[in-house]
């Protein structure tokens, strides 16, 4: 039980049994407000002075929302009757289901910030709430660990903002199930400086569109595998410089084009693939996808995409599709399926 609180947090108090028992859904009368008030709270209020208080944060900017009924008074006059209060959220319980499940299903969260966020984001609601989704509050404990994470992601954001370069060191995975930084020849910690130019999400991973200094091509590079980040004094390179980005950076383009966050430049391909597959089509490279020689089963489809990236993508689709062109893309998929069907075939063999 809370100790005594003095009249003057009256208000407050009344603002925080808004927030942790009332929604559109669940609503108190001001009798109700006072008996919590006085059980959790310690604090004695008549109905009147709960009333004023209620009106005062309406005063003060808040979406407190009630009923309003005309009561008839004994002398003849009419008196209006204020009830079934409730705080109008600023986010419905739906959306925060959206937002916590972006968290569980994101990859590149450490299990302790991604739980600690969760909390916070339960705490936008009420106890109702927070009762509706217990049952999905146990995470995967297995996620790699970097708790630079979030420090990286503020440095980026200012680096962005203020057109500076960066400095860190970037990690690969050991036999350890560890990150270790990537090493130059000599065995020394390799030194990424790159020109830093937005932060996106693809594939449930945090990606950084940026510039290598050394090079001029477009490169990405996982966020939760930067450490050691460093903000420069250093501009960054101008976008139109940078190999693809002589436009600008069109994102919406960009994102289709690299479907696994691969660098490297973009080509037009035409693959055959079947009509079942439309969704899937849609989904992975957007909307800007032309199709010709449509049957009932199959459709020819030309898009814009990574080379690199396609190549593992018809890898991953191949009984259902055929690429057409360039031919060498086609031949090394031809290759890579062969070397593929052999290790199969000998395992057959051998049984």
């Amino acid at each position: 039980m809370y100790t005594a609180q003095p009249k003057k947090l009256l208000i407050l108090n009344i603002l925080d049994i808004l927030k942790r028992y009332t929604d559109v859904d669940h609503r108190l009368s001001q009798r109700e407000i006072g008996e919590i008030l006085e059980r959790e709270y310690s604090m004695t209020a008549d109905r009147k002075s709960i009333r004023r208080n209620l009106l005062d944060l309406i005063d003060c900017g808040y979406h407190v929302e009630y009923s309003e009924s005309i009561r008839e008074k004994r002398d003849g006059t009419q008196e209006a009757l204020l009830t079934d209060w409730y705080l109008e959220r600023d986010f419905t319980d739906s959306e925060l289901r959206l937002l916590i499940d972006s968290l569980l299903f994101s990859k590149h969260i450490p299990y302790s910030q991604c739980k600690e966020l969760v909390g916070k984001l339960e705490g936008l609601s009420n106890i109702y709430f927070r009762s509706w989704v217990k049952h999905i509050r146990t995470l995967p404990e297995g996620r790699p660990n970097n708790r630079q994470l979030f420090y990286t992601i503020d440095v980026l954001d200012e680096a962005i903002s203020r057109g500076r370069q960066v400095g860190f060191h970037y990690n690969s995975m050991g036999l350890d199930k560890r990150p270790h930084p990537r090493q130059d020849s000599s065995g020394h910690v390799r030194e990424y400086i790159v020109n830093p130019y937005q932060m996106v999400t693809a594939n449930g991973r945090y990606y950084l569109i940026c510039n290598y200094d050394k090079y001029d091509n477009v490169a990405h590079y996982r966020v939760d595998r930067i450490s050691d980040i460093r903000l420069l004094d250093t501009p960054i390179k101008p976008p139109e410089q940078v190999k693809g980005l002589e436009h600008g950076l069109r994102l919406p383009e960009h994102m289709a084009e690299h479907l696994y966050m691969f660098a490297g430049e973009s080509v037009r391909v035409k693959f055959r693939a079947k009509r079942f597959l439309l969704d899937d089509l849609v989904d992975w490279f957007g909307t800007d996808i032309a199709y010709a020689d449509v049957t009932e089963e199959e459709l020819t489809v030309s898009v814009k995409v990574n080379e690199q990236a396609m190549r593992l993508w018809s890898l991953q689709y191949a009984p259902y599709v055929e690429v057409l062109e360039p031919v060498g893309l086609r031949e090394k998929i031809g290759r890579a399926l062969q070397s593929a069907a052999s290790k199969y075939n000998k395992l057959e063999v051998e049984s």
